[in-house]
């Protein structure tokens, strides 16, 4: 006998990297230049060249200090730049006691909602969503609850707020979205935190702010991401320097803790009790060192834009409706078909691979992911054009 939540998991697996797991199958059998892979949002843009460096210099020092334990909560150093970095970025100043460095964002969000959800209560997320965010709450022991969006793919800030209830522990945010590129503005955060400071006084307990923040520097145009400790004192951040650094293998990431929150102290402790009882989150020696000295700096983030007007301009000239993106690297295509999932079998006809919308918690669309090489986008656009003519666009 083993846990049915576990084994359903397991068995139904993250429908963004069955497609990658087919894409790679399928380029073993034809040729990889004859499969257009828009699946995962792997980065296909270098890291900067501080990270090499780094890496070079660090080899070079005393090897049992260099891959020895950290503290659990990352290396004091580390903490301290990472806070130097927000206070850069917030009005409210983070203390690095608040601060734990972790595998990634995702690590950070599962040992938050393990730390903070008792049995049953509830997490709100605004769809689109990124899949596992059910899973890591589910697995918390609470319940997902989705917010569907409104015409323009933004929070439906009055469904929010109907969809709030004594259940509520915590809400996620996800700017720069995965899947559709929306960037929340400071007007949608400011009334998004107004309406969960009324829901904490109604109901008398702290709802908390999880931001998942892995594409915070990929905007583009001269925009600037709002930072959500601005606009609501009970907000956890998580960070990933996947995208940013283009370290998605490293899995390295950190958490911090707004200092205007009430229960700051007995939710970091109880985060630090749930890292301790997983086991798995504390971070590599060598990448925290790494980070330490490449903090500040991102990847040549222009490749993406110009890959966005690329693809964005291709498809709708063949007649597609997109969403334009202000940040992150994909585009959200609206389907032809009701079905997103049968346009995206449709696809495959034609060797594209574009991930159907549903379990992003809305029907009728498919990501498209143009962190790949400009030739590629370019070389797939008969591809998309065949596509559009099967369905008369």
């Amino acid at each position: 006998m083993f846990p049915e939540k576990t084994l359903a998991w397991g068995r139904s697996k993250s429908c963004i990297r069955e497609l990658a797991a087919y894409g790679t199958a399928r380029k073993a059998q034809i040729g990889e230049d004859r499969v257009f892979d828009f699946s995962i949002g792997n980065p296909s843009v270098p890291a900067p060249a501080c990270v090499n460096e780094s890496i070079r210099e660090l080899l070079n020092t005393d090897s049992c200090a260099l891959h020895g334990y950290t503290p659990a909560t990352g290396l004091p150093s580390l903490r301290k730049a990472i806070a130097e970095d927000l206070n850069k970025k917030s009005g409210v100043e983070i203390s690095p006691d608040y601060v734990y460095v972790c595998c990634g964002a995702a690590s950070g969000l599962v040992i938050s909602l393990r730390a903070m959800l008792m049995p049953d209560e509830e997490v709100i997320a605004f769809a689109p969503f990124f899949p596992e965010y059910r899973v890591f709450t589910e697995g918390a022991g609470g319940k997902l609850v989705c917010v569907k969006p409104d015409e323009a793919l933004q929070p439906d800030l009055e469904e929010f707020e109907r969809a709030i209830t004594e259940k509520t522990k915590a809400v996620i945010v996800n700017t720069p979205n995965n899947p559709s590129g929306v960037v929340l503005t400071a007007e949608t955060l400011q009334k998004l935190g107004d309406i969960m400071a009324r829901a904490e006084q109604k109901y008398g307990h702290s709802i908390f702010l999880l931001s998942d923040e892995p594409y915070r520097e990929l905007v583009y145009d001269g925009q600037t991401v709002p930072c959500v400790f601005d606009y609501y004192h009970n907000t956890v951040m998580c960070y990933s320097f996947s995208k940013s650094l283009s370290l998605p293998g490293e899995r390295i990431g950190y958490l911090a803790l707004s200092s205007q929150m009430a229960e700051r102290e007995e939710l970091f402790a109880s985060i630090c009790g749930v890292a301790r009882a997983c086991g798995y989150v504390n971070a590599p020696s060598l990448m925290q060192r790494v980070i330490e000295k490449c903090i500040g700096n991102t990847s040549d983030i222009s490749v993406y834009k110009g890959n966005r007007e690329l693809l964005y301009n291709g498809l709708k000239d063949l007649g597609f409706e997109c969403v334009y993106p202000d940040g992150a690297f994909y585009l959200f295509v609206k389907s032809p078909e009701k079905d997103a999932k049968a346009f995206a079998e449709r696809a495959k006809k034609y060797e594209l691979l574009l991930v159907p919308s549903d379990d992003f918690g809305v029907e009728g669309y498919v990501r498209v992911a143009y962190c790949v090489s400009a030739d590629m986008i370019r070389r797939s656009m008969p591809a998309f054009k065949a596509l559009a003519e099967e369905y008369g666009l």
